[in-house]
């Protein structure tokens, strides 16, 4: 069996290409839920549901949010009618959320709908949120003269993440237990795979739970760097691996994972470095533009760690 822990960008790609080349029964996704958060009435799983969407092959690949197609009747209405939800949520998407609140306002723990979303959407593979408890990711930071600390939505959605950032916390994480299918999925596997998500806002919070550190160190775990070069192939990561005291670089990738990392996934760009990690490196081209791409580098991360 094979674990995956994931964000909503970066990994889904490498899960398109993973579940084409492994047996999606013997996959489980294990998600980061620090940036769900309320809208109104409605509860928002960003990265849950990217994971769903991408499973079942429904994933707006423009945005890496929602579903491809989708139409935004309900979302205009409502600004129409004065109600500003900040993100754009499509029709098909709401219905989604919708459900989620539903079950959620009824006392069901989020692995249980979760759960029930992807049966309904025909995926083979386990989707699991991270924990059933609440945690929330934070950024300190600097807001003109003032120094605020922001949800995650206001950081980035908001504020296109063009403040000045000091911190990053996860807020509750102290006191929050890992979901117990979470705990069961990593000891069944026999390789985990850390995507390559923002660290410290996508797989940080993950990590950040009571115990799981501890159950990873009796298996082989893989990274797969989001940084090719000194930047993040998309979003915030450089600015926040920053605001942590890492340098942005796959030096600073496995800084920050190496209690944890047995091998260390790197681009052809950042060969000359290799030899600086002390660890196990895998060379690959680990830009994923197309389909071919990420069925590429998910074959050369199973077929590398089958040889091991």
């Amino acid at each position: 069996m094979i674990t995956v822990f994931s964000g909503g960008t970066g990994t889904p790609k490498l899960l398109q290409g993973l579940k084409r080349v492994v047996d999606n029964e013997k996959l489980a996704v294990i998600v980061n839920t620090g940036e769900d958060t309320w809208v109104g009435d409605l509860y928002l799983s960003p990265d849950v549901d990217t994971v769903l969407y991408t499973l079942a092959d429904l994933i707006n690949e423009e945005t890496w949010y929602g579903v491809k197609g989708d139409t935004f009747y309900t979302h205009e209405q409502l600004k129409n009618l004065g109600f500003d939800e900040v993100l754009r949520i499509g029709d098909k998407d709401r219905a989604l959320k919708m459900h989620k609140t539903y079950y959620l306002r009824r006392g069901y723990k989020l692995s249980e709908v979760v759960d029930m979303e992807r049966e309904a959407l025909g995926i083979k593979a386990k989707v699991i949120p991270m924990t059933d408890d609440r945690v929330e990711t934070k950024i300190l930071a600097k807001v003109g003269d003032k120094v605020d600390l922001l949800k995650f939505h206001d950081f980035w959605v908001k504020r296109r993440g063009e403040v000045e950032v000091l911190d990053v916390i996860y807020e509750n994480s102290l006191y929050a237990k890992p979901c117990e299918k979470a705990v069961e999925a990593i000891k069944n596997s026999n390789l985990i795979i850390i995507g390559p998500s923002n660290p410290i806002t996508s797989i940080g919070p993950i990590l950040s739970l009571s115990g799981i550190k501890e159950l990873l160190k009796d298996k082989k775990v893989i990274v797969v760097s989001p940084i090719v070069g000194n930047s993040a192939v998309s979003g915030p990561a450089g600015k926040l691996m920053r605001a942590k005291g890492y340098d942005v670089s796959v030096k600073g990738i496995y800084e920050f994972y190496k209690d944890v990392v047995d091998v260390l996934v790197i681009d052809n760009t950042d060969k000359e470095i290799a030899k600086e990690i002390p660890c196990e490196v895998l060379i690959t081209n680990t830009i994923m533009k197309t389909l071919d791409d990420k069925v590429r580098l998910a074959k050369n991360i199973v077929e590398f760690c089958g040889s091991l």
